[in-house]
């Protein structure tokens, strides 16, 4: 077994497999038995009672993370007029029309994240097949198409992340960093699972939150009681 493969397997011996941790002891434990030498992030996984074949049990949204995801994001806007300088004082590291959009055409993904203004969209909407398959096509649904790019903007810097459930009704995001304050991580966690708690679909019937996992880029995961949370 390689140092790695020893690491983890004294890692999950940590865990109880079965054991319904709460919020607090979960956290605090990933980031006890986290062993990589970098600072990982602390991801998590909710289940969510859907089917997301029905366009109205797709759930997707955006939540500002209120201690933020501990990464730079770089974020490019595409606008033209006013829109252009209230991109650049909330801080976007891109912002442009035409030939920003030629920029990426060429090749250039010096970025993270991308919001437009509405105006734009018949324009950027050729970047599908570039932005698409790297999540990142601007979207109304998540807030990233927008007259009010300063606050987006804004939003994306201090934290904001997506989330989308997938084929198997899954959420998968990042809460944070190992090195974050367990207090930091818990109030994030609490602030994706209001969101997703928010965007319960009136079509889905039964258990909701029918999952919850927490582990870091390294570790195992540990499963969260969401009765809890209910």
């Amino acid at each position: 077994m390689s140092g790695t493969g020893k690491k983890y397997a004294s890692s999950f011996e940590e865990v109880d497999r079965i054991k319904l941790y709460d919020l607090s002891e979960a956290i605090t434990l990933a980031q006890k038995i986290a062993f990589a030498k970098f600072d990982e992030s602390v991801d998590a996984a909710v289940r969510l009672g859907v089917d997301p074949r029905y366009a109205d049990q797709m759930i997707r949204g955006a939540v500002v993370l209120p201690n933020g995801t501990g990464r730079k994001v770089r974020v490019l806007v595409f606008a033209q007029g006013e829109k252009v300088k209230e991109a650049e004082l909330a801080g976007a590291d891109h912002v442009g029309g035409d030939e920003l959009i030629a920029k990426v055409v060429s090749g250039f993904m010096d970025f993270d994240k991308v919001v437009a203004t509405p105006d734009m969209m018949a324009k950027v909407g050729k970047l599908g097949k570039v932005l698409g398959p790297r999540g990142l096509m601007p979207n109304p649904k998540v807030g990233t198409v927008t007259n009010n790019v300063g606050k987006v903007v804004a939003e994306l810097k201090a934290g904001m992340i997506e989330f989308k459930v997938d084929k198997s009704g899954i959420i998968h995001t990042s809460i944070g960093r190992k090195g974050f304050d367990a207090s930091k991580l818990i109030e994030n966690m609490n602030a994706l699972l209001d969101a997703l708690i928010k965007a319960k679909p009136s079509s889905s019937k039964g258990v909701y939150l029918k999952s919850i996992n927490i582990s870091t880029t390294m570790g195992p995961g540990l499963k969260i009681d969401p009765k809890s949370f209910s």
